[in-house]
């Protein structure tokens, strides 16, 4: 029988659950890229692609692995291999001489088959932690998402919570969880790892987030759900990369934990959502609906989306619905300690950056609803 989310087998928390204390954190020995290869897997995304450079430029040499070709390769400084992070074969020749692994390769969506989440989340990473370990490899840093705390209920000021793949609210949340826990089951002495779960991240160029609220913003597609009020954290990509790597660079005393990375500048998403869409030249969206309502639409949406999925993300899902009105913003007190980091560009030096990109690189949608308005403007004269 296939696995499911319900039926999946359980995985356990870390067996040697590691916290540092105050004092080893006033005494950290930190790693220096010198000397040393990282394999970063998933430096397709934008996030992937953010880390590879910081390590680059922090004296690494970066090996890169996924599915196809990365952009970044065609750069100098670079080392590439193409496969999947569930094939062995694959992993034990990307892991050949290596020394730090980070780990962003994911199925990331709101939709999709449990079987697809359980092959590359689950079970690729249970490969490179195992063939990891086994190639001598010292230092992981596993990234992961807030979601995997998320049962569905608001979220306001929590820590790194446990994951929980029986709570967790959809199946990349449920996968990433299941990650998460085997993840930290293999932190050791000798081989240490971390869980990092960036929330939100963004910036420009972005397509998972940035481009599809703006573009369903202007085709008035993206609702306000209730009054927009929801607080919600969210993470400025240079701030994203900076913290995992920062998690590598002081392994020493974030093995064996997890943490939650933001901008740690809560928002009402309906004001944050107004501000990536004004920073790209669209209006933002303002036709309120009740939560409710649109839960019960996205699951009716992801019933039809199994049967006939579309080319992109479905329009709505439960979970999202849920994101959407559900406060969720965290305590990073813990995070900065460890993780000797603070946040580098503010959501407002973010939403300027995004203007940028975008006044010289505008979306299609931009053209296109404005040539509607123009034709629909040229037909009332006429």
């Amino acid at each position: 029988m296939s696995p499911t989310p319900q039926n999946t087998p359980k995985v356990h928390g870390p067996r040697r659950s590691h916290r540092a204390t105050d004092a080893e954190l006033r005494d950290v020995t930190e790693l220096k890229g010198d000397g040393r290869r990282v394999l970063v897997t998933g430096a397709s995304g934008m996030l992937g692609e953010a880390v590879a450079r910081l390590l680059r430029d922090r004296g690494w040499t970066v090996r890169l692995m996924q599915r196809s070709p990365a952009a970044l390769a065609e750069e100098q400084g670079y080392e590439q291999f193409l496969g999947s992070v569930d094939r062995p074969e694959h992993v034990e020749r990307a892991l050949e001489r290596v020394d730090d692994v980070v780990h962003l390769a994911a199925k990331v969506s709101f939709a999709g088959d449990w079987d697809q989440f359980l092959r590359t989340n689950v079970t690729g990473t249970r490969v490179l932690l195992e063939s990891a370990r086994l190639a001598g490899v010292e230092n992981v840093v596993f990234v992961s998402s807030p979601s995997v705390a998320h049962s569905g209920s608001s979220i306001q000021g929590d820590g790194a919570e446990p994951a929980d793949p029986y709570a967790a609210r959809g199946n990349y949340a449920r996968s990433k969880a299941a990650a998460e826990l085997l993840a930290l089951e293999a932190d050791s002495p000798k081989f240490k790892v971390t869980a990092v779960r960036p929330h939100i991240v963004w910036g420009p160029g972005d397509t998972q987030l940035v481009e599809r609220i703006v573009d369903r913003a202007a085709r008035g597609r993206m609702p306000v759900l209730d009054d927009g009020a929801a607080l919600i954290d969210t993470t400025y990509i240079d701030n994203a990369a900076e913290a995992i790597v920062r998690a590598l660079e002081r392994i020493e005393v974030s093995h064996g934990e997890a943490f939650v990375v933001t901008n740690g500048q809560p928002r009402p998403v309906g004001e944050f959502i107004a501000m990536m869409c004004q920073a790209c030249n669209v209006a933002p969206p303002t036709r309120k609906v009740p939560s409710g309502v649109v839960k019960v639409a996205g699951k009716v949406i992801e019933k039809i989306w199994a049967i006939k999925p579309g080319q992109d993300e479905p329009p709505m899902t439960e979970f999202l619905a849920e994101q959407l009105s559900t406060a969720h913003w965290f305590d990073q007190k813990r995070t900065r300690q460890v993780l000797g980091w603070e946040p580098s560009v503010t959501v407002e030096q973010g939403m300027e950056n995004l203007k940028a990109h975008y006044t010289q690189n505008p979306l299609p949608v931009v053209a296109e609803v404005r040539e509607k308005r123009m034709e629909k403007a040229r037909r009332s004269v006429s």
